[in-house]
């Protein structure tokens, strides 16, 4: 539902945005995600350590050399790593970088985050459109029977798959507009979609997280908080396209725009 200071809501919602964005395991500190099947050797330029997949787990080959630690210890010889929940949680690290073990559809990667990266350093921040209650809609969320699975290009250039589990439905200016979404594991939604301002005055695509619907599925749609997505800040993200049908057919001039250049 609505609230009674959604400008001050806004701005915090922001504040937190700015925070998460810039983390030292934000998605700024990205600098490089690395897929094991393209290094049969397991040998990855610039990174510590032999890399290695093994059916349901990577195994870590370290030696003294590498000044690897894993659970906080040096790491020698062979380790079974599986994936990691989050970039400031990982059992690798070397220094101050994480090294975070990814699996994506039975394909392994490392993903290497430092908190020294140029790309973090440089961050200047978010330009956004100016809040309009206009964007604060009411919306339904209409789930499917079971959940679904389309084929979506993805920001690396591959097509995989992406989990839909409905669709919210919302109108503006008399007119009804549906987007299909994922739900997360908290309840949330997630919904990633385009619009008339894309590639020109915003980023191509933004991702929009509604909070968990009601017990009836209605749900606050507030377009306010269409944000970028991570590889909008870092080029290594594997970021979704927009599913069919979640190209909006009107300038949505609303959210977060770009990153600012910097």
């Amino acid at each position: 539902m609505s609230t009674p200071h959604p400008l001050q809501d806004w701005q915090d919602w922001r504040e937190r945005r700015l925070a998460a964005v810039s983390a030292p395991y934000g998605p700024l500190a990205l600098t490089g995600t690395h897929w094991l099947a393209d290094h049969p050797d397991g040998r990855i330029a610039g990174l510590p350590g032999i890399w290695t997949a093994d059916g349901d787990g990577v195994v870590l080959r370290a030696g003294d050399g590498d000044r690897l630690t894993v659970d906080g210890r040096p790491a020698a010889g062979a380790i079974r790593l599986g994936p990691d929940a989050a970039p400031d949680a990982t059992r690798v690290t070397q220094g101050a970088r994480h090294l975070l073990v990814l699996r994506r559809e039975d394909q392994w990667a490392v993903r290497d985050f430092d908190p020294g990266a140029a790309n973090r350093r440089d961050f200047a921040g978010i330009d956004v459109y100016d809040h309009d209650e206009r964007w604060i809609r009411p919306g339904l969320f209409r789930p499917y029977g079971e959940r679904r699975s389309v084929e979506v290009p993805h920001a690396d250039g591959a097509r995989r798959g992406l989990g839909l589990a409905g669709e919210l439905a919302f109108t503006l200016d008399g007119d009804e507009h549906t987007l299909q979404v994922a739900v997360e594991a908290d309840g949330s939604l997630w919904a990633v979609l385009a619009d008339a301002t894309g590639g020109t005055d915003s980023y191509r695509f933004r991702f929009l997280r509604p909070p968990a619907p009601a017990a009836d599925g209605t749900v606050t749609v507030d377009l306010n908080r269409t944000q970028l997505p991570p590889c909008a800040f870092a080029d290594h993200f594997l970021c979704p396209f927009p599913p069919p049908g979640n190209t909006l057919p009107f300038a949505l001039r609303a959210g977060e725009r770009n990153r600012r250049p910097g």
